[in-house]
């Protein structure tokens, strides 16, 4: 009650100075490494991907990457409706602890499959960043929770300054063995913050069965089309197969949509998906992040990818020279994040975000051009870290706005869902695009300067794309008018 009432008292006070005490830094703090511990193990697994596929000899290295990204898909929409019904922070406790075994197994995988087994078991603390950004918005006072969300976004500078040193000294010194042991560290820490720092969510929905046939549906049919488009090439683009898995998972979410408007207890409820204002937010956010954050596997490979002429054209540095050459991106990350959050108390959501698609954009295109030096990619991640920075604190705040606080779970579930869905998708389609023109020596996929090349030009586009869906969106409240409503209605 005393938690509730900390809560209500700050909701009054939303021209209050941005000022945090010692409990609610704590809090923060801790918040924010939850909320970057998907940024921290996709940087360790990013950056030991190459090391993977030439160990053990696939072609099949997406989904080193992907399986991760599909489980924690398929489970984001049951983690968030128990959240809102138990709590967040003991659902956040307890998929830190599934991941936690997912990340030990696959250190200590013997052959590939088992990997990504492991890998996607470790993908059920995917929703722990959704999770960490709702549960600010329910412990923080309503003048903090622009500035808290602002500084978790901006957390991935942090996370993409010191990671990438900390990632080289692990996988230089102890290979990729050591980077999945470092994952398994990582969560280990979130765990002990969560259980000693971060207070429970004082918000609580009202107990209901789980919609487990409509997520089988969507989870089932989603895998169905991204594991066609992953493996389009392989089968032909116009082969049974494909037809048979693109059309099984379209039918399978179709499926999904009809369960969900008959069912009690939805998974999300379609009344707040079908407002224009929700939807459109979460459809052009996930486009624009899912695509922002992709490009960071073209570079990863890019970078770490031996340098064979004629036959691979990775440019062969270790991973602490591509944390030197990337650090002046992630320091403009942080720097932008933070002033984003500030900006947005007072500016058109819808304006900043498409700012950050456009900067986004143009990095992304300058490095289909800009990526066989030192300074082209500086001048890349210069342009393009501007967009990414902008990205990262806008999408949750974007999200503030667009519901009421009873909806913030459920809302940050369906962008984290629907962002995912993209993001496997890109990944699969950057993935295909840039085999074409590559080699397979010894069952490894190596990469030719076109294949980086055709990477980063679509994920150019698919940024491109999110910034004219942002045209759809009608006018979302600031964060000033939000604190204002919520103050109010308190």
């Amino acid at each position: 009650m005393s938690q509730k009432l900390a809560v209500t008292e700050g909701a009054s006070e939303p021209n209050a100075k941005i000022r945090f005490g010692v409990r609610h830094s704590l809090t923060l703090l801790a918040l924010v490494w939850t909320a970057q511990i998907l940024p921290i193990v996709s940087l360790l697994a990013g950056n030991a991907q190459s090391a993977v596929a030439i160990h053990f000899h696939t072609t099949q290295i997406a989904w080193f990457g992907l399986m991760g990204v599909l489980i924690g898909t398929f489970v984001m929409p049951f983690v968030v409706t128990a959240a809102g019904m138990y709590g967040k922070r003991r659902v956040m406790i307890v998929i830190s602890v599934l991941g936690l075994i997912g990340d030990v197994i696959a250190a200590l995988a013997p052959n590939y499959a088992t990997m990504l087994v492991g890998r996607g078991i470790a993908g059920l603390y995917v929703p722990i960043a959704a999770l960490s950004y709702s549960i600010a918005r329910d412990v923080f006072p309503r003048h903090l929770v622009g500035p808290a969300s602002g500084l978790m976004g901006g957390g991935l500078g942090l996370v993409g300054l010191g990671g990438p040193f900390l990632s080289g000294w692990v996988i230089d010194d102890f290979g990729f063995r050591g980077a999945l042991w470092f994952m398994a560290i990582v969560t280990v820490i979130s765990l002990i913050l969560l259980i000693t720092v971060v207070p429970e969510s004082p918000v609580r929905e009202e107990r209901a069965r789980m919609d487990w046939l409509g997520g089988v549906l969507l989870g089932g049919g989603l895998t169905a089309i991204v594991y066609a488009i992953g493996q389009g090439a392989e089968w032909g683009w116009t082969s049974g197969k494909i037809f048979t898995y693109l059309g099984a998972g379209v039918l399978a979410v179709i499926a999904f949509v009809v369960v969900e408007s008959r069912v009690a207890n939805p998974l999300f409820p379609l009344s707040m998906l079908k407002r224009r204002r929700v939807w459109t937010v979460l459809l052009a956010t996930a486009v624009v992040a899912a695509s922002v954050y992709s490009v960071a596997t073209v570079m990863q490979l890019l970078a770490l990818m031996p340098n064979i002429p004629g036959m691979s054209a990775g440019l062969g540095w270790s991973a602490t020279k591509n944390a030197v050459v990337t650090s002046p991106m992630s320091v403009l990350i942080i720097v932008v994040a933070v002033v984003t959050g500030v900006l947005a108390r007072r500016i058109d959501a819808r304006v900043l975000l498409g700012t950050a698609a456009a900067f986004a954009a143009a990095g992304f295109a300058l490095g289909s051009h800009l990526h066989h030096s030192v300074s082209e990619i500086i001048i890349m991640g210069l342009v393009g870290g501007v967009g990414i920075g902008m990205t990262a604190a806008i999408v949750p705040i974007m999200i503030i706005g667009a519901v009421p606080p009873e909806e913030q779970a459920l809302a940050n579930g369906a962008q984290s869902m629907v962002q995912g869905v993209v993001q496997a998708v890109v990944l699969q389609l950057t993935f295909v695009v840039m085999a074409k023109g590559g080699t397979v020596l010894k069952g490894t996929q190596f990469y030719s300067d076109s294949g980086f090349a055709s990477a980063f030009w679509l994920t150019a586009g698919c940024v491109a794309l999110g910034g004219l869906l942002i045209l759809l969106i009608p006018k979302v409240k600031r964060l000033d008018e939000a604190e204002v409503g919520q103050a109010t209605t308190s």
